[in-house]
């Protein structure tokens, strides 16, 4: 099993990013997928999460409006598209792949979001 992430970096406020996760070595539609960051000292919180099938979409308050979480079947891949970030959005996103069914829970590396002047 493989999530693996992409496209954290650098930005300064207002900016864009678009993170990307590759999944692998699961069935891909059966898993809800979502992202989530942390932070030193603070726990890791749920940011946007698509479920499987109908591919319902939730967020944290803080960030709707401004991300947009969508999935590819065919590619199995899950994206995260942050716009007018702001410097709170810093941290280190963290793909997740979970089946509520079999009790199954996924993680990526992570990938660091830097939202600074």
């Amino acid at each position: 099993v493989q999530l693996v992430e992409s496209g954290g970096g650098l930005v300064q406020p207002g900016g864009s990013l678009r993170l990307s996760c590759a999944a692998s070595g699961f069935t891909f539609s059966s898993y809800d997928m979502s992202w989530y960051r942390q932070v030193p000292g603070k726990e890791r919180e749920l940011v946007a999460i698509i479920t499987s099938g109908r591919g319902s979409t939730n967020y944290l308050v803080s960030v709707k409006g401004r991300f947009t979480i969508s999935r590819d079947y065919a590619k199995k891949t899950v994206s995260l598209q942050m716009n007018s970030l702001k410097p709170e959005d810093t941290g280190v996103y963290y793909c997740n792949a979970k089946n509520w069914r079999v009790g199954v829970n996924y993680w990526g590396q992570g990938t660091q979001v830097t939202v600074s002047s």
